[in-house]
C-alpha cells in the first residue's frame, strides 16, 4: 500500500492510543508522519522509524493559538507541503452536569473544540494555498447520540460534527476535504479493567458484540485521508459496532 508516498500527514494527539495508531498505518501507506502532542512521543517515532517509516515527533499544545501555528508553519516549511491533518487530540472529565466543575466543562472544550479551530486555521490557508489537502477530525458517537455524565464531551465533540460540516463548505472550492470520523466503545486501559459483568452490559448496548480497536477507527481515518475517498466531503463515519443506528 502506497496510498501516502511522500506525503505529510500531521497527527494531534499523536503520542499514545488512536493517534498512534493512525500514525502507524499512515506511514506504513509510505507518509511522513508527524506526531504532535504534549506527551513524549519518542517511542511511536522510534517504533515507525524502526518499521522502515517515517516519522517525527513534535511537541504541540492545541490550546496555545500561537504556538499551534508556529508548529503547523514550521512543519510545512521542514517539508515544502502539508497534506494532511488530524485533529486527534481530546480529554474526558465526566461527571453529571449538577456535579460538573465548571474548570472541567471549560478544559475540555478548550482542548476538544477549540484545539481543532487552533490547528486547523493555519493548516486550512496552507492547504488552501496548495488547492489540495485532507482534514479529518476524531468526534465520537456520543457527539451523536449524547450520554449521561459526559454534557461537556458530549458538546465538544458535537460542535466538532458541525465545525466539520461547515469547514467543507468552505474548502470544497481548494479541492480541500473535511470528514470526521465518530469511534464509539474503544479497546483502551479503562475497557481492560471492565470485570465481567460489565463488559456482558456493554455488550448488550452494540450490534457487533466486541469493543473497537484503535485500529478500527484508523481504517476509517486513512480511508478518509486517501485517494479512494476524493469526492467525501462534510461526512461522519460512525466506527461504535452498531452502537448508534
Amino acid at each position: 500500500m502506497a496510498d501516502f508516498d511522500g506525503q505529510v500527514a500531521v497527527i494531534t494527539g499523536g503520542a499514545r492510543g488512536i493517534g498512534a495508531e493512525i500514525a502507524r498505518k499512515m506511514a506504513a501507506g509510505g507518509a511522513h508522519v508527524v506526531c504532535a502532542d504534549v506527551l513524549d512521543t519518542t517511542e511511536i517515532v522510534a517504533e515507525i522509524k524502526a518499521a522502515g517509516g517515517f516519522a517525527e515527533g513534535r511537541p504541540m499544545d492545541v490550546t496555545d493559538a500561537t504556538a499551534a501555528a508556529d508548529a503547523i508553519r514550521a512543519i510545512h516549511s521542514d517539508h515544502g507541503r502539508l497534506d494532511i491533518l488530524v485533529n486527534n487530540a481530546g480529554i474526558t472529565r465526566d461527571q453529571l452536569l449538577v456535579r460538573m466543575k465548571p474548570e472541567d466543562w471549560d478544559l475540555v472544550l478548550r482542548i476538544n473544540l477549540d484545539g481543532a479551530f487552533k490547528v486547523t486555521q493555519p493548516t486550512a490557508k496552507i492547504m488552501m494555498r496548495q488547492k489540495s489537502g485532507r482534514i479529518v477530525n476524531i468526534a465520537s458517537v456520543v457527539g451523536l447520540m449524547g450520554n449521561a455524565g459526559q454534557t461537556n464531551y458530549s458538546a465538544s465533540k458535537a460542535g466538532l460534527i458541525g465545525f466539520t460540516k461547515s469547514l467543507a463548505r468552505e474548502l470544497g472550492p481548494r479541492n480541500v476535504t473535511v470528514n470526521a470520523v465518530a469511534p464509539g466503545y474503544i479497546q483502551t486501559a479503562m475497557t481492560d479493567a471492565l470485570t465481567d459483568d460489565q463488559r456482558a452490559a456493554l455488550m448488550k448496548t452494540v450490534a457487533i458484540p466486541r469493543l473497537g480497536t484503535p485500529g478500527d477507527v484508523a481504517d476509517a481515518v486513512t480511508f478518509l485521508a486517501g485517494p479512494k475517498a476524493s469526492y467525501i466531503t462534510g461526512v461522519v463515519i460512525n466506527v461504535s459496532g452498531g452502537l448508534y443506528i
